[in-house]
């Protein structure tokens, strides 16, 4: 899947979005990508995930185990690559600022883990789930997520499979160009303000 099939995907789905945004990260955006929009429609997740999935094998060959993913915007995506990759699929839930397992979930001693996110900005969220894995007892092979809007910045600590790296600025809130800081912003995440 080409990068312009990928944002014809978020076009088509209304997710690509223009004006003034804070991100999960705290950063400030004059782009936003939703990716809640573009998976609402399963056939939509199912061929972008398949476009990574394949990505993702390329990248970290053998047997994957299980998909784990950030909780909220990694969970419908990293459901779709369990599917694809025929693991299943665990979410990682913020509690008490800390991302840990919940519900039962638990990932085995050794276990071959394909860390899934939405969206990769800073890498922070990929980090802490990645953390979260190796205390679990899982190794993280790879990682994987349908945008990384760092355009390849974003450190995580393993391979980072994408659809497509767009390097999308942003900014601190002290740091706003003009253009930005004359647009009221909005909030459009899951995560709500620091």
């Amino acid at each position: 899947m080409t990068q312009d099939e990928v944002l014809d995907e978020f076009r088509a789905a209304g997710a690509l979005l223009e004006g003034h945004f804070i991100l999960s990260s705290g950063l400030h955006s004059g782009r936003y990508l939703q990716c809640a929009r573009v998976l609402m429609d399963a056939r939509r997740a199912a061929r972008l995930c398949a476009a990574l999935a394949e990505q993702l094998r390329a990248m970290a060959p053998g047997h994957i185990d299980l998909v784990a993913s950030p909780a909220m915007g990694g969970v419908v995506v990293g459901y779709e690559m369990g599917r694809q990759l025929g693991a299943p699929a665990v979410f990682f839930e913020r509690v008490d600022g800390k991302l840990m397992l919940r519900r039962g979930f638990s990932i085995a001693k050794g276990a071959r883990v394909v860390m899934v996110e939405d969206i990769v900005t800073t890498g922070l969220s990929s980090r802490e789930c990645i953390a979260g894995i190796t205390q679990e007892g899982g190794i993280t092979v790879a990682a994987a997520c349908l945008i990384d809007r760092s355009g390849g910045k974003a450190a995580i600590g393993v391979p980072l499979a994408a659809l497509t790296r767009l390097d999308i600025p942003a900014y601190p809130a002290d740091r706003l160009p003009a253009e930005l800081a004359a647009i009221p912003a909005v909030k459009p995440g899951s995560r709500g303000l620091k």
